[in-house]
């Protein structure tokens, strides 16, 4: 039977949206087919419909989504009644909850409608559904105790009312009253309470939602810089140098438009990063001269520059009165959001009360959802190489606002930071070290030179190498000021993995460095290997790599069932690939006889249950293999990249195993989804490391 989740509050306001957003990320790790019911309307299409089908792809057709409008909604009570409006809102819920797994139902909204009792309304619905209630109270501008008694009061109004209350969210108070709440509701409600606090940049809005506002004219800027968070206003009436001191990271500056001293010095501040503006509001309807615009436009590329007709004073009206919102546009709220919810709610716990049995189906989503979870239980950090490259700086701020890993980041901090602010990402929380200045320099020279003296590598000329940013990060991880490190995006594999091979080496009991992808099909994650590192492994090799990669797997949550590829399956061919196969298989059984493999095999019998009927019946392996190890690189490189582009699959890789500590290649054309991804693996493995190490 499909569950539903009821969420719902009390009162407009409280910025369930971040709720919502967390608990449909919950649900997309349990199951493949989630749906969303929005029992009543105010405008379609609705823009946390429109967010929630894009992140998580969502097929649903939209006009299921939705009950009534609000005005058919009341007309339709007021004619006949109460019973007639749930029966139809009943209807349009099954009509979802027949098609999916379990159905996320978005409350009412309490904002400007004419239905009397519009929390009793949400009660029914949610028992009519048969749907567990998750109650949120806004607690913004507001003391402890009246925060703590609305909660107290919601969650009785829902439970008087019948509902089955999940539990209560307590969203945008105070950081400093956030503990306060917390331990006196756990102690005053039998059910869990999670207390998140305000988040500035939830409720700043966007450049380009300031200037839908104001009906505002972009003379300047690009689609990052539209998408920065405004996270102040400063208006600009005074001389240059008192507004240089009264600017803050993020603001918007509001000023005539006949102020280019203003304008200039703004924007001058923006490219030093002293501080990062997030853009500019010219008032009067005044267009700065062509060529001060051009000279901005060299001073911050992208970097927005609008203008209004009205003065300052209904400018900073309408401004002030401007809140941001989660929408499919604004991706890096939904982040940020994400990652305050997974923060301060216990999701292990609100999972089980879920009650949604995991699918047996493993879909992309899932994997990749599993993958920032399992990097999120055990922080540790990763130190990228190429900090100024901006997928990078993108990647990196989607995994700082998740709160997925620590990071080092390496380039010029100065450049690093004025990149990050055209961008519009927040590093707040990274460190960020320059190999060519860092005190760390001369002790790394010392290290590799005693790591290459058999090279014949002195300090001197170790010293120049270290300011290599690949072999500055390796070194790191060596010293255990970084537990992994993730480049690639725009080196090369040997640029990125020989400072491994020189510094960290391999692991106790691996004789060979190779590599895996993760391949994320519709229905199954499969590993491949070797497809990246080693053109023509001996059988020993083989023999090694498939046992890594069976490792790997379970590290990964993928129950490893190893086929070892090749054009012959069981005895039916003979010749020197084939054998070098099955030499392999027979070798990787006398050292792990727990291992579930079978080779020599073809692709079709490893994967395919009615052609391993045939082939290999009684086979516990062939037509259910997850672990697919191939001959050779040629055969491997491109059987992957075909399965990647024919069957649609998202690959995640290469994934470097055999080190004593993880150092993972990137793909130069890597996606920013392919970075956070591999630094998520980065960082599991750099758990793992650390388990063998203290064993």
């Amino acid at each position: 039977m499909t569950r539903g989740v009821y969420v719902t509050g009390i009162d407009r306001g409280d910025g369930r949206q971040v709720v919502e957003l967390g608990v449909m990320e919950l649900l997309t790790r349990q199951v493949d087919r989630v749906g969303v019911f929005r029992p009543l309307v105010h405008d379609r299409p609705d823009r946390m419909f429109d967010l929630l089908r894009s992140r998580y792809r969502l097929s649903q057709d939209p006009d299921t989504v939705y009950g009534l409008d609000y005005e058919e909604a009341s007309a339709l009570q007021a004619e006949l009644g109460t019973d007639e409006l749930v029966s139809r809102l009943v209807d349009g819920f099954h009509r979802v909850a027949r098609e999916y797994d379990v159905v996320l139902v978005l409350g009412t909204d309490f904002a400007a409608t004419q239905l009397p009792d519009e929390l009793a309304l949400n009660a029914r619905l949610a028992n009519e559904f048969g749907a567990s209630v998750i109650t949120v109270v806004g607690g913004k501008d507001q003391h402890a105790e009246s925060v703590r008694a609305e909660a107290r009061n919601a969650f009785r109004a829902y439970e008087v009312l019948g509902c089955d209350v999940m539990t209560v969210v307590v969203n945008r108070v105070t950081a400093e009253d956030r503990d306060a709440i917390a331990d006196g509701l756990a102690a005053q409600l039998p059910v869990p309470c999670y207390v998140l606090p305000d988040h500035p940049a939830l409720a700043a809005p966007t450049v380009a939602q300031v200037i839908r506002a104001l009906g505002a004219t972009v003379l300047l800027g690009d689609d990052a810089g539209l998408a920065r968070d405004a996270l102040g206003f400063v208006f600009g009436g005074a001389m240059l140098p008192n507004l240089l001191g009264a600017l803050t990271p993020g603001c918007v500056v509001i000023t005539p438009g006949d102020r280019a001293d203003i304008v200039v010095g703004a924007l001058a501040a923006h490219s030093a990063g002293t501080p990062p503006i997030a853009g500019l509001v010219l008032t009067l309807n005044e267009r700065p001269a062509d060529s001060i615009l051009r000279l901005a436009e060299r001073l911050a590329p992208g970097t927005p520059v609008v203008s209004v007709v009205d003065s300052s004073f209904p400018t900073a009206r309408q401004l002030f009165a401007l809140e941001g919102k989660l929408n499919a546009a604004t991706p890096r709220k939904a982040e940020t959001a994400l990652g305050l919810f997974e923060r301060h709610v216990d999701t292990s716990d609100l999972v089980e009360r879920l009650s949604v049995e995991r699918g047996t189906r493993v879909t992309p989503m899932m994997f990749e959802h599993d993958l920032l979870e399992q990097a999120r239980a055990q922080r540790r950090r990763v130190v990228l190489p190429e900090g100024t490259e901006e997928r990078v700086l993108r990647a990196a701020d989607v995994l700082l606002r998740r709160n997925v890993c620590d990071l080092t980041l390496l380039g010029d901090p100065d450049t690093i930071r004025k990149k990050a602010a055209d961008l519009g990402a927040d590093l707040g929380a990274a460190e960020l070290v320059d190999p060519a200045t860092s005190d760390l320099r001369k002790r790394f020279a010392e290290r590799y030179a005693q790591l290459r003296a058999h090279k014949g590598v002195t300090v001197e000329l170790a010293y120049d190498v270290v300011a290599d940013v690949n072999y500055f990060g390796t070194l790191m991880v060596e010293a255990g000021l970084a537990d992994g490190m993730v480049s690639g995006s725009v080196h090369s594999t040997a640029a990125t993995i020989r400072p491994a091979f020189e510094i960290i080496k391999t692991r106790p009991g691996a004789s060979i460095v190779s590599s895996v992808f993760f391949m994320c099909l519709a229905d199954r994650v499969l590993v491949y290997g070797d497809c990246a590192v080693n053109p023509d492994p001996d059988a020993a090799q083989l023999a090694d790599i498939a046992a890594q990669a069976s490792a790997t797997a379970a590290r990964f949550g993928v129950d490893p069932r190893i086929a070892m590829l090749s054009y012959s399956t069981g005895e039916s061919g003979t010749g020197a690939d084939v054998d070098k196969v099955r030499e392999a298989t027979g070798l990787v059984r006398a050292a792990h006889p727990e291992l579930r493999i079978e080779g020599p095999i073809q692709y079709d019998a490893a994967v395919e249950p009615s052609v391993a009927a045939t082939k290999l019946p009684g086979s516990a392996v062939a037509g259910r293999a997850s672990v697919l190890i191939f001959p050779d690189l040629n055969t491997g490189n491109n059987t992957y990249k075909a399965v990647q582009r024919s069957a649609g699959a998202v690959a995640v890789g290469p994934v470097l195993q055999g080190l004593r500590k993880p150092v993972n290649d990137l793909s130069r054309g890597a996606l920013v989804q392919d970075i956070v991804n591999t630094v998520a693996i980065t960082a599991i493995q750099a758990q793992a490391a650390q388990e063998e190490e203290s064993a």
